[in-house]
């Protein structure tokens, strides 16, 4: 390792943690609009790592991770950003639409033999504190339920987060900002939106813009 790599602080140059929307932002479906529980998987190159999980069939359609998904879900489990970790918060519409999701982030792989589950569960031990669906206790507002559960959950503070959603049905970068807001720093949730689905440019945007939130 790099003495400048060595020298990189977590909270400080790069998140605590990590918070991924799923629908249209960690991957390329809405689970919604999806009739069926995944019922094939289907096999590809993860970026030059090997065979694996690449595609997940729900009836007709195709699901897969977004190019800066996988990226970003790499450099992770190869322990890039020691003591960072990630987590969930979704708001998807219907019951249905959470057990399709959650079906699918065990089938999908990081790296050959790892889902994105496995990375999950990795992370908190088992624990899972992820924050999937609209249904009490959670809400549409991610702001007002999904966020506060996870500092709860975690211990680990707004202002030590990152948040990544597409932002296509409403601005939860934006009110995830302004509510989520730690008092004695006056900073909260760093967010970035990805219309696009998340690209590996949108990765990398994100952890510049947290980094430059966290200069001395």
């Amino acid at each position: 390792m790099s003495s400048s790599a060595s020298s990189r602080v977590v909270g400080i140059d790069y998140p605590e943690l990590v918070v991924f929307d799923l629908d249209a932002c960690l991957w390329d479906q809405e689970m919604y609009e999806m009739r069926a529980m995944p019922s094939k998987t289907v096999p590809g190159d993860l970026n030059g790592r090997g065979q694996g999980v690449k595609g997940v069939s729900s009836g007709s359609d195709l699901i897969q991770l977004h190019d800066g998904s996988l990226i970003a879900l790499q450099e992770h489990a190869d322990n890039k950003y020691p003591g960072m970790k990630i987590a969930l918060a979704s708001s998807a519409d219907t019951p249905f639409a959470v057990q399709i999701g959650r079906a699918t982030l065990k089938l999908l792989e990081v790296l050959p033999g790892m889902t994105v589950w496995d990375l999950l569960m990795r992370d908190w031990d088992g624990q899972d504190i992820n924050q999937i669906g609209r249904q009490p206790p959670l809400s549409s507002n991610k702001a007002a339920t999904h966020f506060p559960r996870i500092r709860s959950m975690t211990g680990i503070r707004y202002d030590k987060m990152l948040f990544f959603d597409d932002c296509n049905w409403g601005d939860h970068c934006g009110m995830v900002a302004r509510a989520c807001v730690e008092s004695d720093t006056q900073q909260g949730v760093v967010g970035h939106r990805t219309p696009s689905g998340l690209r590996i440019a949108d990765w990398r945007k994100g952890m510049e813009l947290y980094a430059n939130q966290h200069k001395l």
